[in-house]
């Protein structure tokens, strides 16, 4: 017997908790947006679950009316994976920023996106540690001056993508914290995606980074500095569509003018479904401004999906031995009684 669903808006998944975060920090665009997609998604609301680690982002679970924790620090993969394998039915989404998953979270991060656990990854990248008020992160650009890089960073930025991508990620995209329609379409894609979701947000921190993507959100400059991905299109770009990415004949991308005897087919098409993911990497590689960056799907491809193997390989022993029993397995091997 089926049981209808009760029709659910974006009110139904706020919290009544009072939103924390700065005045117009990026963070309010993008829990709007999750709040309109869960509605769409036809899952019972006591079936999602956000896990957290610390940072700004990571009070997300507190304005979300579902289930969830704020753990701790880089730890949200590894917590998320043991609510996906006790309760293969929930939703997961994990909430992070570019310092709790790139720093220490990375180890965790890597590990959780190679094994392809079916949940959904959402990196909330400002480039600043923005809740211990301003210190340079692993995404800060070299040069970047800071609370506690005074002279300017000298670290290479780490690149959210290239770490997914390296990792064998089945699903990778990046959006923009303002851009609401590019922003919904790719959370709902990777809600629906089976196995590790992983989302790039660039999200603006008005307060200690402010402008850091202006690049990439202002009308009117934005359509010269990224490039909208869509599968099976090619790669064009500009105020008027004019110019192009095609690749050259070093196997390098290069920016090149629509006419005078170059047209859309001798550009770069996208394919987000390549099992081979040197195209994806390509891509995540461009970044301003020597090329328009890339948003949208870099990567949907399937893989066996970890949480499925496990519980498989559960089932397959449980039938070759049995039950099992836990007071048998605590008194097996050796044993010593401690006496007075």
């Amino acid at each position: 017997m089926s049981v209808e669903l009760p029709v659910l808006t974006a009110k139904d998944y706020a919290s009544d908790q009072e939103i924390r975060w700065c005045p117009r920090c990026g963070d309010y665009s993008i829990l709007a947006q999750m709040k309109k997609v869960l509605p769409t998604l036809g899952i019972p609301k006591e079936n999602f679950v956000f896990v957290s680690g610390i940072g700004c982002s990571s009070r997300f679970p507190y304005y979300m009316n579902t289930y969830g924790f704020h753990s701790i620090h880089g730890r949200a993969p590894a917590i998320a994976t043991g609510v996906k394998l006790a309760n293969p039915d929930l939703q997961v989404w994990v909430i992070t920023g570019d310092g709790d998953a790139l720093s220490i979270g990375g180890n965790h991060l890597m590990h959780a996106i190679r094994r392809n656990i079916d949940f959904n990854i959402v990196l909330f990248n400002n480039q600043i540690y923005g809740l211990t008020k301003g210190q340079y992160s692993p995404t800060s650009p070299v040069g970047a001056r800071t609370k506690s890089s005074p002279y300017g960073s000298i670290d290479n930025a780490a690149s959210p993508l290239s770490v997914a991508i390296g990792s064998e990620a089945t699903f990778v995209a990046r959006s923009v914290d303002v851009d609401i329609k590019h922003l919904t379409m790719v959370l709902e894609r990777a809600a629906h995606h089976k196995g590790t979701s992983f989302v790039e947000v660039y999200q603006d921190c008005n307060v200690f980074n402010s402008g850091a993507f202006l690049y990439a959100s202002k009308k009117g400059e934005k359509e010269d500095n990224i490039i909208y991905l869509e599968h099976g299109k090619p790669l064009v770009f500009g105020k008027n569509r004019d110019k192009g990415i095609r690749v050259n004949e070093m196997s390098r991308p290069e920016i090149v003018e629509l006419g005078s005897g170059i047209s859309e087919d001798d550009l770069l098409f996208h394919d987000s479904k390549a099992a081979e993911p040197s195209l994806a990497f390509l891509l995540a590689r461009m970044r301003y401004p020597e090329f328009p960056e890339p948003v949208g799907i870099f990567r949907d491809v399937e893989r066996p999906v970890y949480d499925e193997l496990v519980e498989r390989q559960m089932q397959d022993i449980v039938q070759e031995k049995g039950e099992g029993d836990l007071e048998a397995l605590f008194n097996s091997g050796d044993t010593w009684t401690v006496k007075e």
